[in-house]
Order: structure tokens, then C-alpha cells, then sequence
């Protein structure tokens, strides 16, 4: 009776098979007749190997970036190759992990419907570009005939793997820890890597755990060597010699935050009869950190100072960086000052840059000086800024022209929410609230971007090399993905081509935006459209600002490009060194900075959300009122008004809930979720080891803006 059903089912599946294969044939003799090849008399087979069934277009090669699914099989993203990833099955994966830059054999075929598709196999692995892997343990015990033992098996941080990673000799290493291994490439294969371990930072459910794992997993290097930290001691002891610079011996002073210890920038300010002389003094931190010495290669590998809730990493040593760079009141500095004259209406008229000494008046603070421009300041604030006031009275004025100017030239202003987060005496966060920008804040903003852009300019023209900031116009593909998206919210886009759409083009949508309560989305999806800005030793326009030549000059005490600019101004502009001998310089320090920046980012961006995670951990079931801050195909992002951010899954949008990329939404039904929408959600999880926020929504507002 079972070989009779048996043979049943086997003659149902043999006719079903011969069925799709006709269905097949046909198809394929369809598409070669619309694309011209004769057909008649022309027959069709297929190899029994169902890998064959298809209709190839070509069989080529490419190198790319390896993605690894959780499945086992994944993609590979190459520049070489047009039509989107790859596919690799988890069979022609090989030894490669997920990030490894491949050189891939590939076919394409055409899939039931007629669509284009690949397949493809890992030949070699061009570079392996994850070395170390940071996840939490956990340890199985297997049998082993009569005896039972632990081995320890890794759960990888953001890495998507379908191997059981086996962790080799994890001594000392507890179910739960936040460890860092290494990867010990001749074991990877098919399902299975072993690691070696590197360290244990402690339980993965801990603060310290993850602050020093994300430290490791980043590169932030948190020390400096006996010889770097001699070499600053030894220069911060110097005298400060007036030979060879001049003295500034006006108004000088310095604005920055309240708790700020490392003040590179001072300014000064005259009014003229063509205008306004603005003086940007910045600490000559070249003068302190010498070519070729093992402070200068400290500084080139770090990049810049890391900002975190708690702390500074800073990029120069404390007795430097806090002490004879800082521009602290009542104190003699080395300074390179940039003596910017401005037309009546904020037009720059010429700029020069020159050597100085400065002495800072007074410590200048955002808050305090925001209540003199408010008329809120008390008596005691008032005389202790008694001689800056008539400065700040023309500086404010300046800054309101510099301001307009920006707006009329398309600056983007996109709308953006800084967290600060409050600690107790314990480090422990206690509160976040948002960040307030004031008068104070934007002006001395407005001035550096002022000096940046003057010294940007006269390196230019004098064919001085320069470390220049570069930001490229979007490019054109994601362009017209938001005019497209813009259009479909209301806004006016007639007249703006995606080819050739301008920074003023997108300020005027933007305005648009803010002014119909559509400015968090807009910002949202302009920014998903723009282009990261960069450093790079060649000119080229920063479409954000809408400025054609800019540079970083301003922040040497704690940026690398910063740093180098001085450096080569000092030694060619200054001095009398041929400009030649820095371009090399300044393309090696533009690839660092760059490097740097990216890295120093991420860092930040990870510990400020560990902060979030903790001090959210403590609200699990409570009910937020929230909007909806981004959209992908798991889900969408909801952030709170205190600048925390976490995903409600998909699954918990309703049935059948898709994503709408081109929209930027999410329908389920009837309702749907865009960008800017009012939303309330309880907190689900607060995952410290992630750094991951989980909400499910409890009701929608009806889709109403914030």
C-alpha cells in the first residue's frame, strides 16, 4: 500500500515538473521572438539540474562588499555591476565574513515572472576587513561520551551570521559577558568560525562593559605614550616670547560652553568705514606639535578629540590641549589670527592671516551672554563682560548680516535635536533634555564659518595646499527620489531639475517645509539624500553651506585638518617654505581626517545611546507621546521629545504593513505611518547591550504633523 501511494505521488510530481517546464519553454521562445531571434523549428531543453533552468544573459566577474544574512546566504554590492547585490547562496560563500571585499564569479538569468537575477560565488577574498568581532558569550555544555563539557559560543554585536562561532581556551569568561575576539580565518567555513579571545570587558548588561567595548570595536585610542606626553609637558613649560608676532592688543575674548576647558578660538571685532574688521584668533597649536616627532604621529592616528556624555578623549595631551593651547582669560597664547575685513552688508573684502600673541578678557559663556542679548542679565553678569559689551553690541549686528546672507545664498538649515544628558554624581543618567541654541551660539558660529571660509579662499588663490572641506551635491539619483517625494507632500518643485537642483533650490523647499509644518520630514529626506562631507586636498564647493571654497581652521586643539591648515600656513603663507613640500601633506592629513571623523562619530553617536538605553531602561511599560522620525522595511523609528530614539516593528503596524520607500511611509491598510507623524508608544525593551530602544505603538494621533 505505501510503495502504491509512494508511486501515486511520484507520477503527480513527475506531471507538475513537466508542467512548469513547458510553461518554460514557452516563455523563453516569447522573449526570443520580442527581441528578434527566429524561432521556428527551434527547440528547448533544460539540464536536470534545477540551478540550470534559466535563460542566461552573462557570466562575468566583479569585486564588491560581502553583506552575510542570518541564513547563511548573502550579497555582494559592487561598483562594477549596475543592476543591484548579487546573490551568493550559503554554498558559494566559502571563507568569506560579512564585510570582506570579494572577487565573485556571477551569472544572470530570468527569474518565472521574466525579472533579471544573479547568482553568484566568492572566488578570493580581496581584503579582510573584519578582523575582530565584539558580542556577548554563551556558554553550551556538550557531551562528550561519558564527560560533559562548556564550550563558549559568541552572539556577534550588529554582524549577521549564520556560523556558530566557537570561542578557543575562554578562560575566565562567564555566560552573558561582553567579550572581543579574534577571528582565526584558516577555521572559517561553511556554518562554522572559531575565535580567539582578546578580552573580556564584564557583564554585557553593564555600562562599563559596553563603553569599553565600544572603544575597542571603534579604535578610540584612550592613552598616550611616556615619550608624547614628555614631549607636550616639556613645550607647555615654554615662555611665551613676543619675537616675530605681533600683539593683539585690543578687545579679545573667548564664547564657549559653560563646562568647555579647551578654548581654541577667540574674536574681535571694529567697526570701519567700509564696515567691519572681525578678528578670528585661534590657538597656533603648530607652533607646539613639530613635524616628524611622536606627538605630530599621535595626532595623525587620533584625528580629533572624541566627545562623550562624560568625558574628553582629547587628540592632544591634557598639559596642551587644557593648558598652554588653551585660550584661557588673563593669560598670554600663541595664536594665528585670521583679520577679516566686511563690506557694510557682510561681504568679505580681503583677509589676512598673521602670527600673534593674545590675552582673552574674559571667558565668554553661551548662557551668560545670551541674557545680555535678551536684556535678562543681572548686575554681577554685566560687569564681568563690562568691557566686551560694545563689542558684542557690533558683533550681534554683524551676525545678524552673516545670518541673512546665509539664507539668501540657499545654507541649508535642517532641523536637527541635540541631546544633553544629565549625570548624577555617580556618572548614572538622571535626565536628558534637549540642547537650546541662542544668539550666542549662532554667532560664533556664523564667524568661524566666516574665518573658514576667508583662509579657504586666500590658500586658493595664492595656490597655497589646503586640507579643504567638501560636501558634493546629491547626486542624482536620490535627487530626484526627493523632488518626486517633495512633490508628493504639496510642495512646489516646477522649475527645480534633479540634474542640476542647487542648495538654494532645496533651501527654498525647505523654508516651503517649515512654513506648512512639514520641516521634520522634509529634513528627514533631504539629509537621506545629501552626499557626506568630507576633507580633500583638492577645491571643491560645500553644497550644505552653498559656499564655493571652505576649509576647517578654527578648532586645531581638537581637529586634525584644523591643525594641518595652520601648519602649512605657518610654514609657506608665514614662512618661506615651498609650497610644494605640503601637497603631499595635506592629501595624507585630508584621507586621515576623514578616517578619523567617521570613526570619532560612530563612537559618539553609540555612547550617547548607551546613556539614552540606561536612563530609559528605568521607564519600560510607560506610554510616550512621540513621532515618527524614519521608515525602512523592519519598521518604523519613533522619537521621544526628549531626543530618544527606538523602532516599532513592522509586525506592530497592523496587518500586512509594507514599506513605501519611494513615500517614505509605511501603509497598513487604510492607516498610514510617514515621517513627522504624531504617534504614542509604550516602551517595550531597553537592550544596554545594543544600545537599542523597542516600542509597539498604542494609538495613532490620525497622521497629524507635529
Amino acid at each position: 500500500m505505501k510503495n502504491k501511494n509512494f508511486k501515486k505521488f511520484t507520477q503527480r510530481s513527475n506531471l507538475k515538473k513537466r508542467s512548469d517546464r513547458d510553461r518554460q519553454k514557452r516563455e523563453l521562445l516569447k522573449i526570443a521572438e520580442q527581441i528578434g531571434v527566429r524561432t521556428e523549428g527551434c527547440k528547448v531543453s533544460f539540464s536536470n539540474s534545477a540551478s540550470m533552468r534559466r535563460s542566461a544573459y552573462s557570466t562575468d566577474r566583479v569585486s564588491g562588499i560581502f553583506r552575510e544574512s542570518s541564513n547563511g546566504y548573502g550579497f555582494v554590492t559592487s561598483e562594477e555591476y549596475e543592476y543591484g547585490d548579487i546573490f551568493i547562496p550559503a554554498s558559494a560563500v566559502g571563507s568569506a565574513v560579512d564585510s570582506d571585499e570579494v572577487e565573485i564569479s556571477f551569472r544572470e538569468y530570468s527569474g518565472a515572472n521574466g525579472e533579471r537575477r544573479t547568482e553568484g560565488k566568492i572566488l578570493r577574498i580581496l581584503s579582510e576587513v573584519r578582523k575582530t568581532l565584539i558580542g556577548t558569550a554563551v556558554v553550551r555544555q556538550i557531551k562528550r561520551g561519558r564527560r560533559r563539557e562548556d564550550i563558549c559560543y559568541l552572539t556577534p554585536d550588529g554582524v549577521r551570521s549564520s556560523r556558530d562561532i566557537v570561542i578557543k581556551d575562554a578562560y575566565g569568561v562567564s555566560e552573558g559577558d561582553k567579550i572581543l575576539v579574534k577571528i582565526r580565518r584558516e577555521s572559517v567555513r561553511c556554518g562554522y568560525m572559531q575565535c580567539e579571545l582578546l578580552d573580556n570587558f564584564g557583564p554585557a548588561d553593564t555600562k562599563d562593559a559596553n563603553y569599553l567595548a565600544i572603544l575597542s570595536e571603534c579604535g578610540i585610542p584612550t592613552e598616550f605614550s611616556k615619550e608624547e606626553l614628555d614631549i607636550a609637558k616639556a613645550l607647555a613649560a615654554e615662555k611665551i616670547s613676543d619675537v616675530g608676532r605681533r600683539r593683539i592688543n585690543g578687545v579679545v575674548f573667548t564664547i564657549d560652553s559653560e563646562t568647555a576647558k579647551d578654548l581654541d578660538d577667540a574674536i574681535s571685532i571694529e567697526r570701519t568705514e567700509k564696515g567691519y574688521t572681525l578678528g578670528v584668533h585661534i590657538a597656533d597649536v603648530s607652533h607646539y606639535v613639530r613635524e616628524k616627532t611622536a606627538l605630530d604621529r599621535a595626532v595623525m592616528a587620533r584625528g580629533t578629540s572624541v566627545y562623550f556624555t562624560d568625558k574628553v578623549i582629547p587628540m592632544l595631551p591634557e598639559s596642551l590641549s587644557n593648558g598652554a593651547c588653551s585660550l584661557n582669560a588673563g593669560e598670554d597664547k600663541y595664536a594665528l589670527s585670521s583679520i577679516i575685513d566686511l563690506s557694510h552688508d557682510g561681504k568679505i573684502i580681503g583677509a589676512r592671516l598673521e602670527s600673534t600673541v593674545i590675552r582673552s578678557r574674559v571667558k565668554g559663556i553661551y548662557s551668560e551672554i545670551n541674557q545680555i542679548f535678551d536684556n535678562t542679565a543681572s548686575e554681577e553678569i554685566l560687569d564681568k563682560y563690562k568691557d566686551c559689551l560694545e563689542s558684542l553690541s557690533i558683533m550681534r549686528e554683524l551676525y545678524g548680516i552673516l545670518s541673512k546672507n546665509a539664507t539668501e545664498r540657499g545654507s541649508l538649515d535642517l532641523e536637527s535635536e541635540e541631546a544633553y544628558i544629565v549625570l548624577d554624581e555617580s556618572g548614572a543618567p538622571v535626565d536628558i533634555i534637549k540642547r537650546k541654541r541662542g544668539d550666542a551660539e549662532k554667532l560664533i558660529e556664523q564667524f568661524m564659518l566666516t574665518a573658514n571660509e576667508a583662509v579657504a579662499t586666500l590658500m586658493y588663490e595664492k595656490n597655497i595646499p589646503c586640507v579643504y572641506r567638501v560636501h558634493s551635491a546629491p547626486p542624482e539619483e536620490k535627487r530626484e527620489d526627493f523632488i518626486e517625494y517633495s512633490s508628493n507632500l504639496g510642495l512646489f518643485v516646477k522649475g527645480i531639475a534633479a540634474e542640476s537642483a542647487s542648495a538654494k533650490d532645496y533651501s527654498a523647499l525647505l523654508s516651503e517645509a517649515k512654513e506648512k509644518g512639514l520641516g521634520f520630514a522634509v529634513s528627514y529626506a533631504m539629509l537621506r539624500s545629501m552626499s557626506k562631507a568630507e576633507y580633500s586636498e583638492v577645491k571643491k564647493p560645500h553644497f550644505g553651506l552653498a559656499i564655493d571654497t571652505y576649509c576647517h581652521f578654527t578648532s586645531p586643539i581638537r581637529r586634525l585638518s584644523d591643525l594641518a591648515t595652520h601648519r602649512i600656513i605657518n610654514a609657506v603663507l608665514i614662512g618661506d617654505k615651498a609650497p610644494e613640500r605640503y601637497r603631499g601633506y595635506a592629501k595624507r592629513v585630508a584621507a586621515a581626517a576623514s578616517d578619523c571623523e567617521v570613526r570619532a562619530e560612530g563612537a559618539e553617536r553609540r555612547i550617547e545611546n548607551l546613556y539614552k538605553v540606561i536612563y530609559m531602561k528605568e521607564h519600560i511599560g510607560e506610554v510616550f507621546p512621540a513621532r515618527i522620525s524614519g521608515v525602512a522595511s523592519h519598521g518604523a523609528y519613533a522619537l521621544l521629545d526628549n531626543t530618544c530614539e527606538g523602532l516599532i516593528p513592522i509586525t506592530e503596524l497592523g496587518a500586512g504593513a509594507i514599506f513605501e520607500e519611494k513615500n517614505l511611509s509605511i501603509r497598513a491598510g487604510e492607516r498610514v505611518y510617514r515621517i513627522g507623524h504624531c504617534v504614542n508608544v509604550r516602551l517595550d525593551d531597553a537592550d544596554i547591550s545594543s544600545g537599542k530602544l523597542r516600542f509597539s505603538l498604542v494609538e495613532s494621533n490620525n497622521g497629524d504633523e507635529v
